[in-house]
C-alpha cells in the first residue's frame, strides 16, 4: 500500500464484481486462520481479504447494500455515464442525467463513508443537495451558452456539448465533499500514531484529507467522461458506423465501461488511505 502500484493491484481486487454475488458473510468458530477457536469472518469466492474489504463496511463492519459497493460502481455506474454523454440532449434529460448521477454517488458516498466518528443525516442531505444542484447548473448554463455561441458551426457545437459533463460533475464533486465534511475542517480528525492509537484531533490532517479526497473526486471524472466524446468523434467517422447508426450507442456503451474500469482503480490509488503527516 506504500506506492501507487501496490494500491492499484489492491484495489483492482476490491472493485472485482465476483464479490456482487457474495450476499452474506457469516462468522464460524475454528475457520480458516482462526487461532483457539476465536471467531473470523469467512467467505468462500475470490479471496478472503479481498472479498471481505470488498463487501463490508470498515468501521461499522457491517455488509455494503451490493449497488452501492465499489465492485458495483462501474456495472451500476457506466449506464449513468452513457445517459451523461447522449448527443442532442434536451433540458429536461440534461437534468434528469446529473440528478441521477448525483444521486447515485451520494448513495456510493454514503455506504462507504468514514463512520468513525457519527455524522448527522443533514449532513449528507446538505451535500446531496449542493451537489445536485451545482452539477444542474453548471450543466444547463454550459449548454445554453454554447447553443447562443454563435461563431461555432453545428458540428463543434455539437463536440463542445459532449465535454460538458465533465466540469460539471468535478464541481458538483468538490461541492459535495466541501459541504459534507467541512466540520472537519473546524473540529479535526483523529490521528493515530504508528501502533493504531488515537493521540488527538488535528485540523491540519483535516485540511490533508480533504485536498486529497476532492483531487480524487475530480481525476475520477476525467477519463470517464472526456475520453469517450474523443474516441466516439473518431469513431463515428468511420464508414462501419456511419452505415449501421444503430450501432454507435452500444459501441459507446462499451468504449464508457473501458473509461470507467480504467479510471475507478487508478483515481482511488492516487493517495494512500492512511496518510502520513
Amino acid at each position: 500500500q506504500t506506492s501507487f502500484y501496490g494500491r492499484f493491484r489492491h484495489f483492482l481486487d476490491i472493485i472485482d464484481p465476483r464479490t456482487l454475488f457474495v450476499t452474506e458473510v457469516r462468522r464460524v468458530t475454528g475457520g480458516v486462520g482462526a487461532e483457539g477457536g476465536s471467531a473470523v469472518p469467512c467467505a468462500l469466492t475470490v479471496s478472503l481479504g479481498d472479498t471481505l474489504q470488498a463487501i463490508i463496511h470498515p468501521d461499522t463492519n457491517e455488509t455494503i447494500f451490493m449497488p452501492f459497493r465499489m465492485s458495483g460502481y462501474i456495472p451500476f455506474g457506466t449506464p449513468i455515464v452513457v445517459g451523461l454523454l447522449l448527443p442532442n440532449q434536451t433540458l429536461a434529460s440534461t437534468v434528469f442525467w446529473q440528478w441521477l448521477n448525483q444521486s447515485h454517488n451520494a448513495c456510493v458516498n454514503y455506504a462507504n463513508r468514514n463512520a468513525s466518528k457519527p455524522s448527522p443525516t443533514s449532513k449528507f442531505i446538505q451535500g446531496y443537495l449542493g451537489a445536485v444542484i451545482s452539477a444542474v447548473s453548471i450543466a444547463v448554463g454550459l449548454n445554453v451558452l454554447i447553443q447562443r455561441a454563435n461563431k461555432f458551426s453545428p458540428a463543434t457545437r455539437l463536440l463542445i456539448q459532449r465535454f460538458v459533463p465533465f466540469p460539471a460533475v468535478a464541481s458538483a464533486n468538490i461541492c459535495n465533499v466541501v459541504l459534507m465534511r467541512h466540520t472537519e475542517l473546524e473540529e479535526g480528525i483523529d490521528v493515530l500514531d504508528s501502533s493504531g492509537n488515537i493521540v488527538g484531533s488535528s485540523r491540519v490532517a483535516a485540511k490533508h484529507a480533504l485536498l486529497e479526497t476532492a483531487l480524487t473526486r475530480v481525476v475520477l471524472p476525467m477519463p470517464i467522461l472526456v475520453l469517450p466524446p474523443i474516441i466516439m468523434s473518431v469513431l463515428e467517422k468511420t464508414s462501419l458506423l456511419r452505415s449501421r447508426p444503430r450501432m454507435i450507442l452500444p459501441v459507446q456503451s462499451l468504449v464508457c465501461l473501458a473509461a470507467f474500469g480504467l479510471a475507478l482503480p487508478l483515481a482511488i490509488s492516487l493517495f494512500p488511505q492512511m496518510s502520513e503527516v
